[in-house]
Formats: structure tokens, sequence, C-alpha cells
């Protein structure tokens, strides 16, 4: 005991010592307390085939030669460090699974893939041609590209972050052929009963005595009409099967999921469900109470497909996947993907693509979801605020609505399938992004996600062929310019910016960072916004405040969303929430986090607080009591 004893007080004084000074044995398990809160996560999605890339060329339509390609190996120490520094947690690299392209990989096993049943020339990264493997576009060496993904998991995590790949559960591509499966593991559709529409067991959804025939558009010509020896109108899927987004069409339509097939789950064609389904009482219920009730259960064949998919990937070092379309998908699979999952990595990140609010709190706790997109509530709001079209008023009542599960609402104003924030369509400037920016982050605990670019303010404005503006395509070979300033010919520096994209790469990073540090943003939330509407003289329409509050740290944020408007005022802190924050009567000084240089005076009299604002069009602060 006494070796114990004396060790442990070794190892307290040594951790003691700082700049000369010796802290207290409290002082140093107060640090150490602090530093084991649960605080923010921050997601950083890079598309992977665009990361790196450093052709200029940008041609429309281009091919892999023309336009350039990025690597894994792009990916370098010092990208991944500088990503780090921004304030990142855990790194999204999208489009990792290998899926349909337009690229001649023969000599390496792997078949050409139909231009009639490919978005693009580069493929869409949701419609996934073999699960046990990834995208040769990727690799230096193609033959070696699993290799190549296993050194940037590594490189990963020695550069302090976590990582996350997609997996697309509800559809797969047409032309699936796994070329690496594990031992014992078959095709999706391998066993099917292709005469019948519908067997538990069977992958896919058929419509027996009809072939597929490939969609065609007067407006649409596969590679833009380029000639293509597997151009010809024609693809061999005899029987047709169901088409990715639902369409029960041997000949779907232009606007269908078209390059994909639905996978099934064990839901009949009449919406009723073929497999066991969870107790009542499972909504609060554990990982471990979900993973036991289905050890015994006889679920449908793509169940287990995707299961042996998912824990493929965690054996390999990914610490959680981004499921795409999840609400598509019934929550019982979930329980049993996710459980399983979870008893073998506890701390896997789950992310999932939900839209529909009615749904949410099923995926959460019967599906044991971690995080869903908060898309419909917060970003489209944050979306109408600063087009003009609502007061950001609605943001508390949304808060309100949510707060049973806010942690688990990711916050994002930028992904791969959405406008970019900086682009004339969405707020038209990436500075007058920053209020967006400040509040998404910031009022509540849940994780913030950005998009590669959209730190320094990427538009994208490219008409890349088959993706147009203002969206940074995921189907063709393109540059990201203002990416591509940041990464100056793959240094990673930044040399390349202009002073505002600087700038605004420097904003991003003190907001970041300081997210991923604060324990009050792990708090509570508190409105300020109703008492200052109906009290506050010259409380600008685009003003929006509130507090964040825990037991160490109090927080007053006020922000901005005019881009036109200075605004001053005096901004109200009514009694109960003078109360919640602990103070007295009396005056503080308050200093704003995100830039050091604005400290204000909060006046508290008889219980009531006033602080005197003065704030910039689009400008925020995050004041520190």
């Amino acid at each position: 005991m006494k070796k114990k004893y004396l060790s442990l007080l070794v190892v307290v004084l040594m951790t003691s010592v700082s700049f000369g000074q010796v802290k207290t044995f409290k002082q140093v398990m107060d640090k150490k307390k602090a530093e084991s809160q649960p605080k923010k996560v921050v997601v950083y999605q890079v598309f992977t085939r665009l990361f790196g890339n450093q052709n200029q060329t940008n041609k429309p339509w281009g091919t892999i030669k023309e336009n350039g390609v990025g690597k894994f190996n792009d990916f370098t120490d010092k990208a991944l460090s500088e990503i780090k520094k921004l304030g990142v947690t855990h790194i999204w690299y999208t489009g990792v699974p290998h899926h349909a392209v337009i690229n001649d990989y023969t000599k390496y096993g792997i078949s050409n893939d139909d231009p009639d049943v490919v978005k693009g020339r580069a493929g869409s990264p949701y419609a996934v041609k073999d699960y046990y493997n990834v995208n040769p576009d990727l690799a230096v060496d193609p033959a070696k590209r699993l290799q190549e993904f296993d050194s940037l998991i590594k490189r990963t995590h020695k550069n302090g972050l976590k990582l996350i790949i997609d997996i697309v559960p509800n559809h797969i591509a047409r032309n699936y052929k796994g070329l690496s499966n594990p031992k014992g593991v078959k095709d999706f559709g391998a066993d099917d009963n292709t005469s019948v529409e519908y067997a538990r067991d069977n992958n896919f959804y058929y419509i027996p005595g009809q072939a597929f025939q490939v969609p065609t558009d007067d407006n649409y010509k596969p590679l833009n009409g380029e000639k293509n020896p597997f151009i010809d109108g024609k693809f061999n899927e005899n029987p047709a099967k169901w088409t990715g987004n639902g369409s029960r069409l041997a000949k779907p339509d232009i606007n269908d999921w078209y390059e994909t097939v639905k996978v099934n789950y064990g839901i009949r064609p009449d919406g009723s469900k073929d497999f066991p389904e969870l107790p009542k009482d499972f909504e609060n219920k554990t990982y471990k109470d979900h993973y036991k009730f289905w050890l015994d259960k006889n679920v449908p064949s793509s169940w287990k497909k995707f299961k042996d998919i998912a824990l493929y990937w965690i054996d390999r070092g990914v610490d959680g996947f981004r499921y795409d379309m999840a609400e598509m998908v019934p929550y019982e699979f979930w329980s049993y993907l996710n459980s399983s999952i979870k008893e073998k990595n506890p701390n896997a990140f789950l992310l999932a693509e939900v839209y529909n609010p009615n749904e949410y709190r099923n995926y959460i706790k019967l599906g044991k979801m971690d995080y869903l997109y908060d898309k419909v509530e917060t970003y489209d709001h944050l979306k109408a605020v600063i087009q003009g079209k609502a007061l950001p008023d609605a943001l508390t009542d949304i808060s309100n609505r949510l707060s049973d599960i806010e942690h688990h609402m990711l916050h994002f104003l930028d992904n791969h399938d959405e406008q970019r924030l900086a682009s004339p369509e969405f707020a038209g400037t990436p500075e007058k992004g920053k209020p967006l920016m400040v509040v998404s982050a910031t009022i509540s605990s849940s994780p913030t996600m950005i998009y590669f670019g959209q730190e320094v303010g990427e538009p994208g404005a490219e008409d890349a062929g088959f993706g147009k503006p203002s969206r940074t395509s995921i189907f063709d070979y393109i540059g990201v310019p203002h990416h591509q300033r940041w990464m100056n010919e793959g240094k990673f520096d930044g040399g390349k910016l202009s002073n505002s994209e600087k700038e605004l790469r420097d904003f991003y990073a003190r907001l970041l960072n300081f997210t991923i540090k604060s324990e009050a943003l792990m708090g509570k939330f508190i409105d300020l916004q109703k008492v200052n509407r109906e009290q506050t003289d010259n409380y600008d329409p685009g003003i929006y405040s509130f507090a964040r509050s825990s037991k160490n740290e109090k927080l007053i944020i006020v922000t901005n969303f005019s881009w036109l408007t200075t605004s001053n005022f005096e901004l109200k802190i009514p009694k109960d929430v003078i109360n919640m924050l602990g103070l007295t009567d009396g005056e503080y000084k308050i200093d704003d986090q995100l830039y050091k240089k604005q400290t204000v005076k909060l006046t508290v009299t008889n219980g009531v607080g006033i602080i005197p604002i003065i704030i910039n069009p689009s400008e925020s602060f995050i004041f520190k009591l």
C-alpha cells in the first residue's frame, strides 16, 4: 500500500508543477475532472475524392486525367494536423466504399461500369459496388487500395482524430459485384428467389416477368453524349428490381435513383413488418439490452449482411459511420445493427440521415442512433433567417421542441447534399454565414459539422458536368478552388488564401476550438430573446441572444444576423436568469471569447442585469462571466 501511495504522490507532484509554480492537489484534481467532462464534438466532413486534387482545369464532364482526383495519400500528417488545429475531433471520409465509376480498372479484376446506370463520370458515392473494399480512384496503386486506406486510418488516429465512413443501407449499385468478400460472404441477391416480388430473405424486391429499362429524357445523355462502348441505352437486369428510392417501375423515371436498387429489410410491399418487433418498453433500454434481445431472434438476410459489413470496418479501425437515408430502413434493424456495433466498440460514433421530426425519437431511442441530422428544424430555419424570410426568434421554439433529444441532433450548415453556405443561393457571402455558424455551434450540446472548404468560403460555383452550382459536385472529377488555395500545392498552409479567406478560417478555428473546450455548451440553454424582444428598445429584428450555463461556466451569446445594420442596445438579463447564473447585485466585467478584444460591463440592479451592446453587421459575441 505504501508503494502505491508513494507512486501516486510522485505522479501528483510531477503533474502539479507548471511554469515554476506548484499547484495544490485540489487544483490538479479539479483540472483532471474538468478535462474528463463531456465536451462538444466537431465533425469535419471531407469528400475524399476532391480533398487532395490540385488540378484546376475544371472542365465540365472532364475525365480523371483531365480534371484530376485526390488520393488517400493526400491526407498527410500535415493536412490532418491542420484539420485537428481547426478544432476538429472527428473526420468523416465521404465516398470511401467502392462505388460505381466510369474508369477502366479491368487489369485489377474490377468490372467496368455501364454509364447508362451511373450518374456523372466519377459516380455517386451512394451507389456502392463492393462493400468490402474502397474506391480504386482514391489509391495511388489500385491493387493496394485497401492497404492505402488502412494507412490513412493509422495516420488519422496518430493525429488525434477519429474517423467515420459511409454505410448506405437502403440501396446498392445496380452492378454490385463483391470482389473482396471475406470467406463465406455471398453477394447481395445471390440466394434470392427472383420469381416473386417479395420474400423475407430476398435481399431485393423484384418485378417478375419484366426486364429493367434504362430511363430516358430529352435533356440528359450519359457522359453528356460522349461516345462510349457501353452506352447503348440498355442494362441487363431481368427480372427488374425496385429502384433505390422505392420506384416499382421496370423503367424508372430519370429523376429516380435509377443507378441503385432498393434493399429488402423484411418490409412487405404493403408496408407491414415481417420480423420480430421490439417490446414496448425498449425506448429506455441500453444498447446491451437491445443486443441481448436480438441474440436469439431470426432476422432477415439483409440485416445480417449489413451487420457483417459494419463490423468488418470496425475491425479495421473505423470509429463509426454516417448512415445514408436511415429513415428508409426500419428502426428495428438499427437496433439490431447499432447494438452489435456498440457491443464491439461502445464509443463508436453513429450518425444518421433522418428528416422526419416525427420519427426522430424512434431512431434515437429504439434505433440506438447517437446522432441525427438537425436539418428540417435548425438548419432550415437558419437558412430562412439569413435569406430574410424569417426572424431568428423561432430558434428558441425549436430548442424547446427538441430539448429532450437536443444532444442527439447534429448541427450543420454545409454538407455534400446542400447548397454551399457561401453560395449566392444560400447566405450570399461567407461573412454573412458567420452568425449562423456561431448559433449553430453554440445553441445546443449536439455535435457541430462543417464541410471541407466551408472554413475558407467555398461557394460551389463550378459547372462540373452532372453536378451544377451551388453544390460541390459528388458525381464528377472536379477541383475545389478556395480549398485548393488553402491546400497550396500540398503544403496545407493556406499560402494562397486571400486575406479575407485567412480571416474566415481564423474565425472558424477560434469558434470551433472554443466549443470543444467549453463546459457551458454541454449545459443548459436559456432563452434571452423573448424578454428582450418585448422589453428592450432598439432590439433589432436580426438580433438573437441566449445564455448557456453549467456549474463552472456561464456564457451570454449575442449575434447579429443583419448584414447591414449596426445595433446599439441594452441587453436585459431577467431576474430568473440572474438567479440561475448565480449572480447578485453589482458590476461584472465579461469578456468575449471569440476574439478576446471586447470587454463589457454587466450591471445587476434589484436582481435584473443590463449589458450595453454595440454589435456590427454579421458579428457575434460569446461573453463569459
